[in-house]
């Protein structure tokens, strides 16, 4: 067992996707000598070499258009796409190119790619650099999308996403990269589709990713000392979802608040609660919550960003309101 930050999970996740399959190669914008932007690659180059690991000109179309050539060959990409906002560069190619080529051709050609991307708001990047981007793709059939939360997701997930036949969208928060947390040496595959049960509870289901997991876990413990006991889920990835897992709690707890970085329109919190109310709305005895940013974009002083990311306290607040309900 190592303690390792979450950026250095995603390091070795890499790293031991590219050991274990001579198919994989790595590529993006400055990740050879340079170690990525956010460090995730460094030390990768000097390991693996010119042949597996490559830098790239500053165009996220060729990025994304090398990726669906490379594994229409048969080769298994793992591409960096700097700041996941930058997606919205290349977006025809992952929306219109990537997450079609399976179908189009009758399931005759895949495409294993992973585009792995810093995501998400709390580090004072500002509006073009700070968006939770993983909303963008919910509406794209054919692509699976990964968020993990914690340094043993980062690794696990990472070789679930390079190792799966369909393209898959990984987006490793910015706001986490420093966490520190324990690895096992021989630290699991995360599989997809698979949610966590972070912390078990009887009064109200939370169900959260990536900061907010940890602030929803936060919340949790607040009001434990007031007497509600809150399930706290991490469904890990958004594409597939663990449905399941959410509901079996609900049935338990009869309540549900969703914790989201981002406006509701087009989220997945907002997606998942319409999924409960149509199937399961005879479970529960308070309407479902969801707890999200307000419908503007991220703002670049650091007051305003952290008013626009949802708090332990708005959590909690909204926890209390649902139980009392």
């Amino acid at each position: 067992m190592t303690v390792v930050t979450y950026r250095q999970a995603i390091t070795r996740g890499i790293a031991d996707a590219l050991a274990a399959d001579d198919d994989v190669f790595l590529f993006g914008e400055d990740v050879a000598r340079a170690g990525g932007a956010f460090k995730t690659t460094d030390g990768i180059w000097e390991r693996f070499g010119d042949e597996r690991v490559l830098d790239t000109p500053i165009s996220e179309q060729a990025i994304v258009g090398t990726a669906i050539g490379a594994a229409i060959r048969g080769l298994r990409p793992l591409a960096e796409v700097m700041f996941a906002d930058f997606a919205a560069v290349c977006f025809d190619g992952i929306v219109n190119e990537l997450a079609k080529y399976r179908y189009m051709t009758g399931g005759q050609v895949t495409c294993p790619v992973t585009i792995h991307m810093a995501n998400g708001a709390g580090t004072g990047f500002a509006a073009q650099h700070s968006q939770p981007a993983e909303n963008w793709f919910l509406n794209t059939p054919g692509l699976k999308i990964v968020v993990p939360g914690t340094a043993a997701d980062a690794y696990g997930l990472m070789r679930a996403a390079v190792a799966d036949d369909d393209p898959v969208l990984y987006f490793e928060h910015k706001g986490l990269f420093g966490r520190r947390e324990e690895l096992p040496d021989d630290a699991p595959i995360v599989p997809l589709g698979v949610a966590e049960t972070v912390r078990a509870g009887e009064h109200c289901t939370v169900v959260a990713t990536q900061l907010m997991r940890h602030r929803a876990v936060e919340a949790a413990e607040l009001l434990e000392r007031e007497g509600i006991s809150v399930e706290v889920i991490d469904p890990r990835t958004l594409v597939p979802f663990d449905h399941d897992t959410v509901r079996a709690s609900v049935e338990r707890t009869n309540r549900l608040v969703v914790a989201q970085e981002g406006s509701a329109g087009g989220s997945w919190g907002g997606t998942l609660i319409t999924a409960l109310l149509q199937e399961g709305f005879e479970l529960l005895d308070a309407p479902p919550l969801l707890v999200c940013s307000e419908e503007t974009p991220v703002a670049y002083a650091a007051a305003l960003e952290a008013a626009w990311l949802p708090s332990v306290e708005r959590i909690a607040d909204g926890i209390r309101r649902t139980v009392a309900y």
